[in-house]
């Protein structure tokens, strides 16, 4: 079954930082949208614009390329960059790279002063927001141009990028959570492949602490990626975040209850209490603990690791369905105070680049969210990556709705947080999440629709 149920989380690099908040760009983007147009087909928006077809043949131009790509896979970008300018004499692509914090509060601010990028990556829980105060613009004609359609990419992830009917976004990447478990571990608890549903899971854990003799084999953060196994915990027992409208929380439900509640319920037996952000991780890292849930992107930082053999596989269905949170990199171009049809020729053929070879993205620890790309040999032979690709068909994407990013970190975050640190039980916690998040979810509907 395709999942494409309601998910939420400021991008990856903002939450896993603490850094949520991005109201500062809110008043910005306002300006951005009265004088710009807003997202509809005005001069600057792509959507809105004939492109030429073909080739691009005319005279030399300049696109400045933005993203937040300062971690492992900086690199890999890079040289897809520097592949494409080497194939180009005419289109000379220069790479802006921000923390994605200051990537997503200054954009705003570049784009309002006429100085502004013409194209760029963003996460996928930013397009909405992004797209209704006008600092990214409608790519209908751009996809049109480009032929691509629904059956070139994996459905969730083709969806996710549509605002009020436009499309903002060209998938590039899908990047889920993944299991990673210690192979000597497993090997030494007589456990003879790694479990994928609830009762080989328990039965996992029972085995590395007896026989394995690994005292706590699974760590249960109560931060980053505590919340992000959560959102997949509750779509896998049937619950989501927010209604499909995004106007009433959800993860309040029975589901979010049970979920959050088998999740808290490793502790003390399995898990160490209050354990901090990156703790987890660390412990993977030393061979402290056997089981491990993060995103695909930590495969890199293991490999660098010699002494740890690691093994990557799907999440464990606890649930009575497959699900798993996931985000995605967005291909976007930007608002333009003097449109250049050049410039908009010259970025199309650009970002249809990065999307046809973006087999080089996958090596950055990245699943590709193009079909062709995916169901190569050369995408076959990546392990981790082919290997997580098969939940694909269970991914949970967020509603593409403006200021969703916003509500996580006060709300489900937070009350995740308090359970496992044993401050609150789940049901409570999740209660004055929700009726926090209903606020703020009503805020948005006024501050989006004014």
């Amino acid at each position: 079954m395709t999942r494409n149920r309601l998910s939420d989380l400021t991008s990856l690099e903002l939450s896993r930082r603490g850094l949520l908040g991005l109201g500062a760009a809110v008043g910005v983007g306002a300006a951005v949208s009265a004088c710009g147009g807003g997202s509809s087909g005005t001069p600057g928006a792509a959507g809105g614009a004939k492109i030429a077809e073909g080739a691009y043949e005319g005279p030399k131009v300049e696109l400045a390329f933005w993203n937040g790509f300062t971690g492992g896979d900086g690199p890999f970008m890079k040289k897809m960059v520097e592949q494409f300018n080497s194939e180009h004499d005419n289109i000379v692509v220069k790479m802006n790279t921000l923390e994605w914090s200051d990537f997503y509060s200054k954009t705003p601010n570049a784009v309002a002063s006429g100085k502004g990028p013409d194209v760029g990556a963003m996460h996928i829980d930013q397009i909405a927001t992004n797209a209704a105060r006008g600092v990214i613009v409608p790519l209908d004609n751009m996809v049109e141009a480009l032929e691509l359609e629904e059956s070139d990419f994996s459905e969730p992830v083709w969806n996710a990028a549509m605002y009020q009917d436009k499309r903002y976004g060209i998938p590039l990447d899908i990047h889920p959570l993944g299991f990673y478990y210690n192979k000597a571990h497993l090997e030494k608890a007589g456990i003879a492949e790694p479990p994928q549903d609830r009762e080989s899971w328990e039965a996992a854990l029972t085995e590395l602490k007896g026989k394995g003799g690994i005292d706590k084999p699974f760590w249960a953060s109560a931060t980053w990626p505590g919340h992000l196994i959560f959102i997949s915990l509750l779509n896998q027992f049937g619950g989501s975040l927010y209604d499909e409208e995004a106007s009433k929380a959800t993860f309040n439900s029975e589901a979010g209850v049970e979920a959050l509640t088998w999740y808290k319920d490793h502790i003390p037996e399995f898990s160490p209490p209050n354990v901090s952000n990156d703790a987890d991780a660390q412990a993977f890292r030393q061979g402290t603990n056997s089981l491990h849930w993060n995103g695909i992107w930590m495969m890199n930082d293991w490999s660098k690791v010699e002494a740890l053999e690691w093994g990557a596989a799907p999440l464990p269905q606890i649930g009575s369905e497959p699900a798993v949170w996931s985000s995605s990199h967005q291909l976007t171009a930007f608002r333009q105070a003097k449109p250049d049809d050049n410039k908009l020729h010259a970025s199309r053929e650009f970002l249809a680049y990065l999307s046809e070879n973006s087999q080089t993205w996958a090596e950055s620890g990245q699943i590709p969210a193009r079909n062709s790309v995916r169901e190569s040999g050369e995408f076959e032979a990546l392990e981790v990556q082919s290997t997580l690709a098969a939940q694909l068909d269970h991914v949970v994407f967020p509603l593409s709705v403006a200021g969703i990013g916003d509500v996580t970190g006060p709300t489900f975050e937070q009350a995740v947080n308090t359970v496992v640190l044993g401050k609150a039980e789940p049901k409570a916690a999740l209660d004055a999440a929700a009726k926090k998040a209903d606020a703020l979810l009503e805020d948005n509907r006024k501050k989006y629709t004014a």
